[in-house]
Parts: structure tokens; sequence; C-alpha cells
């Protein structure tokens, strides 16, 4: 919901870290607060979870092209006057105490090392052992980056019930597959025996996460934004289980409260606790600075308000747990020293890597814009495909995180090579697609993979789109007809594939800016390809 690199603005603390290993330490006003996060191979963990993507991460090392976490992910706590210089120097070699663990940071593969599992958490001399299913499941498949107190959580999540939040602001009618990350962690944390909340930024969204971004977002209308609320919901019930019961997840607005605010009480009550200074500190604010990129006040405000929800949250539901990417950890941290001044209460903070894939790309993306997770603005063929097109070295990963096989057959599948890895990714693909979309619309997009490439013929299960007959008595330009069905972006970059051989017609490559007629259909259809993987059926009506 909220992304902001930046430290706990709240916790008059000290931050260093040993740039050499890089290393994060964290040390807040609680003494249990001190966490260390570091790359390292896993001591504690079973044999298959400690060989997985061995094979795929060697392919990558290979190609100098690992796994990698977002740029500036793994130290961009925030304010620079909390941290030490960083010294190059190898660690100490000593055990370490319960209060400075440190932990292997998922999701990254050294480039010339055989293999770092994303499951594996180490520390130097000591192994962190999860005594809740929690913990351990969400460790075991990768996604544990930074914790506050994650001896504290641990022992809270085997005492009972524990309720925790993830915030999603309704910036769009759909999430991306960005945003399954998230997803999931509520998923296992409900699957464990515990209470999610799916949190609808009904009221952050008029204000827009200024995190990462070089202007300020378009302000929505109430209307939009509840509109675009409307169309999420939907994807939450196909991860989570609704209802009145302990364990049932609960979908709020932070609107509910957050609209409610009287502006000079919320100052009074809550302003006190917030620094300017510190907030200046923030990489969303002093990378606006620098880039001399305007801010509204209104975006300052917005990490007082996501700290607020938390506060919010503890007191209306009992949430004692706060989780999000690794970007939001200043504000995480926030809301936990919130709750702690305003609440007498220890609660906790959890966070995901961020990931790019082995090329560089950022999850959720692809050439043609996002990857939607609502069927109505992106076909359930085509986000088959997205899961598909991994690529090699991300493939264990990826069926680690996003589909709930067992680990064992998650570590024989990351481990095939050579064209078997292609049987990985088909099954990658199909079970994520099935989780989203069911478990019948996902064969069918495999079956019209299937038939598309191997057969070449033109499966119905293809993005369709239709044109009125009248248009196709006078010719329909070909590259017209590619931009309508989005594989293409402009017409230049249609001309270039014609030279290139790479735009078909019904599988036979087109040789120049010809129209399409109603002797090109074939079965009712005419198949438009562009390359070996993008494919859409054209069809009159």
């Amino acid at each position: 919901m909220r992304n902001m690199t930046a430290a706990a603005q709240l916790a008059p603390s000290s931050f260093a870290h040993i740039s050499s290993i890089r290393i994060i330490r964290t040390k807040l006003l609680h003494p249990a607060w001190s966490k260390e996060i570091k790359r390292g191979p896993a001591r504690g963990q079973s044999a298959t979870s400690a060989q997985i993507f061995a094979r795929g991460a060697t392919s990558a090392a290979a190609k100098g092209a690992p796994i990698r976490e977002a740029k500036g992910a793994p130290l961009g706590l925030g304010p620079a006057q909390l941290f030490e210089k960083p010294e190059r120097r190898q660690p100490e070699k000593r055990p370490l105490s319960g209060e400075d663990r440190s932990f292997q940071r998922p999701g990254s593969l050294a480039a010339n090392a055989a293999i770092e599992a994303p499951c594996c958490f180490k520390t130097s001399g000591e192994t962190m052992n999860f005594k809740s299913d929690t913990l351990r499941i969400l460790s075991e498949r990768g996604f544990i980056h930074q914790g506050t107190n994650l001896e504290g959580l641990d022992a809270r999540l085997t005492s009972g019930v524990v309720t925790g939040y993830i915030g999603f602001d309704a910036t769009a009618k759909s999430l991306h597959a960005g945003s399954l990350v998230q997803i999931m962690l509520l998923h296992w944390l409900q699957e464990t025996g515990h209470r999610p909340i799916a949190l609808m930024g009904g009221g952050t969204t008029k204000v827009g996460d200024p995190t990462g971004k070089d202007a300020s977002r378009a302000l929505l209308s109430d209307a939009d934004i509840a509109g675009n609320i409307d169309s999420i919901k939907g994807v939450f019930e196909k991860f989570l289980k609704f209802g009145s019961g302990p364990r049932d997840a609960i979908m709020v607005n932070n609107d509910d409260w957050l609209s409610r605010l009287g502006y000079v009480e919320f100052l009074r009550d809550y302003g006190t606790q917030f620094t300017i200074n510190r907030m200046l500190t923030f990489d969303s604010v002093k990378l606006r600075l620098e880039r001399e990129s305007p801010m509204t006040f209104l975006e300052f405000n917005y990490m007082l308000m996501q700290a607020y929800d938390f506060h919010e949250l503890f007191r209306r539901h009992g949430c004692a747990l706060q989780m999000g990417g690794s970007d939001q950890w200043g504000n995480i941290v926030n809301g936990v020293e919130l709750c702690r001044r305003k609440d007498s209460a220890e609660v906790f903070g959890l966070t995901t890597p961020l990931l790019t894939t082995a090329s560089g790309k950022k999850m959720g993306k692809t050439e043609n814009g996002a990857v939607w997770l609502n069927a109505d603005m992106l076909s359930v063929y085509d986000y088959w495909q997205y899961w598909r097109n991994t690529e090699d070295a991300d493939v264990g990963v990826m069926l680690a995180r996003f589909t709930k096989l067992p680990m064992t057959e998650v570590a024989r599948l990351a481990a095939l090579g050579g064209a078997e890895i292609n049987e990985a990714k088909k099954i990658l693909a199909t079970e994520a697609t099935a989780w989203l979309h069911g478990r019948a619309a996902a064969d069918a997009a495999a079956e019209t993979a299937r038939r598309t490439f191997e057969e070449g013929a033109a499966a119905s299960g293809l993005p369709t789109i239709s044109l009125s007959r009248a248009e196709f008595g006078a010719g329909v330009p070909a590259l017209d007809a590619f931009l309508k069905a989005g594989l293409i972006d402009s017409k230049g970059e249609g001309r270039r594939h014609i030279k290139a051989g790479a735009l078909k017609v019904n599988d036979a490559p087109l040789i120049d800016e010809r129209a399409l007629t109603a002797a090109d259909f074939k079965d009712g259809a005419i198949k438009l390809s562009v390359g070996k993987k993008k494919h859409a059926l054209l069809k009159a009506e």
C-alpha cells in the first residue's frame, strides 16, 4: 500500500551497517528490537530447503544475472544522521546473543556463489529456529526481510491468535502481480491459525504515497476511490476466508477514521510524536528535495497517517502485527512506536524483500504494462503467460512464494535444468493462475498455450478482439489490428517487427503493411502473432 524507504522517525536510536557484508542493525527504544540482516547459507534447515534453486542460481551466476533486490532496499532505512559511517571490515566471529541475530536476506543470490536458498536465515554461529508455524513457513518460503523483535513475535504467535494487517491503497481498479507478495503474507497468516486484516486505503489514497515518485500522484475523487475499492475486493476472496469468526479475515477502510479526525485535535495529540527534522531525512522527502521536485504538504502528512492506522487498528481490533514490503520499514516502525507510546503496548512489524527478476525487471511489470490481477483487465491466458515466461533463474523463487506446492516439490522443480525447466515453468504458471482464477480457467489457459505453441493452432482461449464486418469490407490495416490487440505499442514498433519477420498473420510472416480482409479468416478468426510468445485472435462481429 505504501512504499517508503525510511527509518523509524519516532525511535530516537542508532543504526549502523557494515557495508562489506551488507548488514543492517536496527536498535530502537525497546531493548529487544535489535536485528541484523545479511547474506549467508542456511544452517538448521532441511536438506531440501537448503538445495532449492541450486541449479537456477548457478545458471544465473554463470550469466552474470543474479536475482537482485530492488535498488536501495538493502540499506535504504532512512535518516542519514542515524547511520554510522560504514567500515569495510569483516564481521566479528563470535556467537550472537538473542538480541543481536542476523538473517540471510531472502531472494538474493551471489553472482559467484553456488547457492543461497531464499528460505534460509542464518546467524554467524547461531540459527534462528522459529517455533511458530507462521514464521517458519514464511522464512522457509523466503518472505522475511526484517522484523521488530522477531523472538517476541514468534512467542506471541505460538501463544494465541494474532491479528495482523497489510494496507493497500486504491490507486487503480485492480492490484497487480507485485501486490501478491503481501497478499501471500495474509494468506499464510490465516493458514497458520491467525486473523488477517486487509486494510483498504480509502483515506490514504486521498493523500497519495510519495515514495518513489518524482511528482505528486494524481488526486482521485471520492467516487473513483470507492469504485476502485469495490473492484479490488474480489481478489482477496481468492486467497482469504472472510467471516465473523476469530480467525476469519476482515476488510476495513482507513477512511472510516482518517476522514473523521479533527485537524487541530490530531496535531495536538499526535503531531508532538513526529519531528520535522527526522521527516526531512526520509528518502521519500529527501529525494524530492534533491531533485527540486515539488512535494505538497498533503503528501508530507502521509507517513503520519500510516502510523496512525496501526494505532487505530490496535484499538479497534487488537491488531498486533503490521506487515509490508521492506520499503515500508520506516513507516511500520513508526506505527509500532506510536502504539508503544499511546497504547503502552508492544506490537510488531515484519517486512518482505523487494525483488526484481534476474534481468532486473520489477515484479508485476512487463513491456506491455502492469500484470493486473482482475480478469477484466488482463485475460487469464495472459496472466498464465506472465508466469510461463519466468526467467530460468527465478523459477524456484516464484514457486516458493506464489504457489502452495510443498517445498520438497519446489526443490525438485527448481533443480531441473535444460529443456526440463520449461515443465517447471508450466507448473508454476498453472498453479499461480489456479490460485487466482480457479483450476478450470488455469487448465484451459495451459491447453490454449499448448495448442498455440506446440500445434500452431489458433486456440479459442487466446485473447480476442472484435471488429465489425463492415470494417473488413474495406480492409483493416494490419498494423491497426496489431495495435488494437495490444501486441505492439506503435506503428513504428510494428514496422520494425515487419523488417525482422516477427509480425505474423495466421502464422505466416507479414511482409508489408497490407490490409486484412475477409479472405484472411480461418475458422472464423485471424490469428495475430508477434514472435513466438505474443498472440491474439481477431474476429468479426
